[in-house]
Parts: structure tokens; sequence; C-alpha cells
């Protein structure tokens, strides 16, 4: 089922109708995956819609564009896409809250495998969007399979950045769950080490203590990610960055996922190793993650940016 179509997307100053946000079949990003994105929430507070850490992800995707030139030579700023998104949520009417996809590609005007003499065009879209491994799966947790696919190389396309092509990766592991009647799945390193989800960074609780791979064993460095670590550590857990091999899984007293479409989603079996029902470290970090993003956590109100709908 397709994703609910909203009335607007703004595409390189302009706003347009949906279904007029188009770009031709020849643009090289279609046939080589050259492009960067972000994937942000907006949620319904009682102030009105908020977008939970939208500077760091247009942080994060101006980083991720300098991976990728030339599409660093985009004419907008962080500020610049903070007012877009605005307007968009505005125009989109989301009260509710919404998705936000903002994404850099390659222009028509080129194809090959040179990019430098393509012009860089950028775009942000908004829809409602609900949990992305189900609103069940927030409770009653996913079970996840190790893939036979190998998280991307260091060396092989850059793991920090958030680039179109490299998320093949990615599609791949996941079909492979998805045909094995997995809802997710989990990538090694090339060293063996335990990486991430198809689009989650993982977490693993052992003796009321949370670790989880460090960037250096390929996972990106999730938004999401690093908000919930913060939230763990004022709760009073120790959470350490520390390599994990697949025993470290199987033996764990409990895990999830995190991300913004997965926000914090439990484990409740890996590659038939049963971890049970949703645990009490898992619980509690997520309710108080799901609070704050919705602003009913005073400690942690600097990570919304609120939106005027007027």
């Amino acid at each position: 089922m397709p994703f609910p179509a909203a009335e607007t997307i703004w595409m390189d100053g302009a706003f347009v109708p949906w279904d007029e946000a188009r770009v031709h079949v020849l643009t090289p990003t279609l046939h080589y995956g050259y492009g960067v994105f972000e994937g942000i929430r907006a949620y319904e507070t009682p102030e009105g819609p908020a977008v939970f850490q939208l500077r760091p992800h247009l942080e994060r995707l101006h980083r991720s564009a300098r991976l990728y030139p030339p599409l660093d030579t985009i004419p907008y700023d962080v500020d610049a896409l903070v007012e877009v998104v605005e307007e968009l949520i505005r125009r989109n009417g989301h009260t509710g809250g919404c998705y936000v996809r903002p994404t850099i590609f390659l222009g028509y005007g080129e194809i090959g495998l040179n990019p430098l003499p393509s012009t860089p065009s950028i775009a942000v879209a908004t829809w409602e969007w609900g949990s992305y491994l189900g609103e069940e799966s927030l409770e009653q947790g996913v079970r996840v399979m190790l893939s036979s696919y190998r998280r991307i190389g260091k060396n092989t396309i850059p793991p920090a950045g958030k680039a179109n092509g490299q998320y093949l990766n990615s599609s791949l592991a996941k079909v492979e769950a998805l045909r094995a009647g997995y809802d997710e799945a989990i990538m090694l390193s090339e060293d063996g080490f335990v990486a991430e989800g198809t689009g989650e960074n993982l977490f693993v609780v052992r003796d009321g203590t949370i670790y989880t791979p460090p960037l250096h064993d390929g996972p990106l460095a999730g938004i999401t990610r690093a908000s919930v670590m913060q939230i763990a550590r004022d709760l009073g857990f120790a959470v350490v960055e520390q390599s994990l091999v697949r025993t470290d899984l199987f033996l764990a007293d409990e895990m999830f996922l995190t991300g913004t479409a997965a926000e914090l989603t439990p484990v409740k079996e890996i590659a038939g190793y049963e971890l049970g029902p949703r645990g009490p470290v898992t619980e509690q970090v997520q309710r108080t993650f799901l609070s704050a993003v919705r602003g009913q956590e005073p400690d942690y109100l600097d990570w919304l940016h609120p939106v005027s709908m007027s």
C-alpha cells in the first residue's frame, strides 16, 4: 500500500503539487544512486507540531553531501532548510506530526559515472507515517535474523553518510529477512562484528548495562541513537560502546532497535533465540523517549523544533 500523499513538495526553491514533483528518467541519481537524504519526524505536542532534532538532521544532510561532491554545492544552508520544513508542514497541515524526507540528488544534464559536471537538485517532502515496523511492535517487539549480507565496508562506501546507493545493501538484507519470515535483519561488519539493522541502530542489554556497537564497526551515527544513549544515562544506566559478536546477541537479556522510522522498537527474537517480551530496561528508556519526542519531558524540550501553524 502506498504511503499517503500530501498536498505539496518543495523542490529547488519552489512549492509544487505532490503529483507534479518529478524528475527526468535520465537523472543520474536514478541510475547510480548518487544522492544523499535524511529521515526526520515531527510529532504532535501540547504546543502543536514539533520536529525532533531538526537541525542535527539537516547538519548531517550537509555532512553527507560533503562526502559526495558536487552535492555539497546546493545553495541552501541549514537555516534556509529549517524554514522550508516549517513552511511545508504548515502547507500540508500536519498538525498531528509527520515524516520529513529531504534529499539532494543529481539533476538532469549529464549521464555517466562522473558526477562533477552535474548540477545538484534538492527536494523536501512530508507525509503522515505511523510506526515503521508496526504500532504493535513498539510493545510486542519484532523478530530479527542475522543477514548473510555484510554491512558495507569502511573503505567501500563512506558509512558516515546517508547516501541513496548504499541503502541497496540494506534493502537486500531486508528482503532476505522478510522472505525468511522475519521482520528485520541485523548486519555484521566485514570483520564479523555487529554493525546495525537495515535502517536502525542496535542496543543490547546485559546485566543492566546497555551496549551498542561503536561507529568504527560500521553503524551510522544515528541521531536517535545518540538521543537514546543520553536518555539511558540520565536514567542511571551505564551505556557502553563496545564491539559485539553474534553470541552477544543470542545471550542478551534484552535488545532494541532505534531510528527515526523505527523510533525505539524492542526485539523479541534473534535468529531463533527467544528474548521474550519487552524488558524493563527497554520499557523505561522507550517510555522516556516517546514522551520526550512528544514534548512531555521538560529536560529534553531543546530537542524539539516547534512549528507554528499560522
